[in-house]
């Protein structure tokens, strides 16, 4: 018993490729043997591998067994090894799963997939955030970037990894290169807008180093700091402050129309804004128009561009972006048809 702890021991130390490898090749190698020296009780290669991999996890279930020496011989073997090795592989895989789900917990992962979206900052916005973009597409990919203790969420979609947002390093592990779009909201922990701002634009200047190419929106909390993004190639900004005051006053002015503004800004609530993929027959943006309308959306907008019905009769330039008004349910109906 001595010998053999001292084994067991060796073996739980060894490098997991070299266990795996001698796992598999004790299987195979007595799942062969076996039908060899009893092919009458084993009379299948599938027979034999059964019969292994029942003992060797304790299952037993009693259905083969060998009556010969030479078939005893191989039981009693795997009894001492081949039991007491694929435990220690069991527990490898048990370990290894324990401790990639700590990794994940804690944000130290490196994360290799592609068309994801990289969020930098949590807070009470960025949770929103994260619950929109999942009921806006169930099966994207977020990574949350934060100095959090452990995952602010994690699920099958949501990765977390911990470190300073402004750190290279902390980028090149959410593969920010390879991501459909960063999200950076200001931090207002630190309770001075300007360093705020300044905090977000060090992190906006770090992924122009990292990814220039990929697509950044940040929050800021003035709308005089936008010039000093300038160098660092922000594609959008949402001014905090501006907003939220602009939205109260116009509500203060004319009840009601902050309900208008949360329709658009949220999916999972009455009328939405969606992007409308230019149709082949779409020769002028009155085309469009009609054709939406008699689904029941309205055409209001191409890309940022609101003047849409003051110039019905001019062409659909190639690149345009159309986004109309509609609900889901009319919004999935225009995109299935395929006109």
């Amino acid at each position: 018993m001595i010998l053999l702890r001292k084994i067991f021991l060796k073996m739980v130390r060894v490098n997991n490729t070299v266990l795996f490898t001698a796992s598999a090749l004790l299987i195979l190698v007595s799942s062969i043997l076996i039908v060899v020296v009893e092919n009458d009780t084993f009379p299948t290669l599938f027979d034999g591998f059964w019969w292994v991999m029942t003992t060797v996890t304790t299952v037993g279930y009693g259905d083969y067994f060998p009556v010969t020496v030479a078939g005893r011989s191989i039981a009693i073997l795997l009894y001492v090894i081949g039991i007491g090795l694929i435990g220690i592989v069991i527990g490898k895989i048990i370990d290894g799963l324990a401790i990639f789900r700590k990794k994940r917990l804690e944000g130290d992962i490196v994360y290799k997939d592609s068309g994801h979206f990289v969020i930098i900052g949590w807070s009470q916005k960025a949770h929103f955030a994260v619950k929109e973009m999942m009921e806006t597409n169930k099966e994207c990919n977020i990574v949350i970037i934060d100095q959090l203790k452990e995952a602010p969420i994690l699920t099958e979609n949501i990765h977390y990894i911990k470190g300073e947002a402004s750190d290279e390093d902390t980028l090149e592990k959410a593969n920010i290169s390879q991501a459909k779009a960063v999200l950076i909201f200001a931090d207002e922990r630190m309770g001075n807008e300007q360093m705020t701002d300044g905090k977000t634009l060090l992190i906006a200047s770090s992924i122009e180093t990292v990814a220039p190419n990929v697509h950044t929106i940040a929050e800021i909390m003035e709308e005089k700091h936008v010039k000093n993004f300038k160098h660092a190639q922000i594609d959008e900004f949402i001014v905090s402050n501006e907003t939220i005051s602009s939205l109260a006053v116009r509500s203060a002015f004319r009840k009601g129309v902050s309900g208008i503004y949360g329709q658009l800004l949220k999916r999972s609530v009455g009328e939405d804004l969606y992007y409308i993929p230019k149709k082949g027959n779409w020769r002028t943006y009155r085309d469009a128009f009609q054709s939406l309308l008699d689904n029941g959306a309205t055409l209001i907008a191409d890309r940022n561009d609101l003047t849409i019905n003051r110039k019905l009769d001019e062409s659909i330039p190639d690149g345009a972006e159309l986004y109309a008004v509609c609900d889901k349910p009319t919004y999935e109906k225009i995109l299935s048809k395929g006109e």
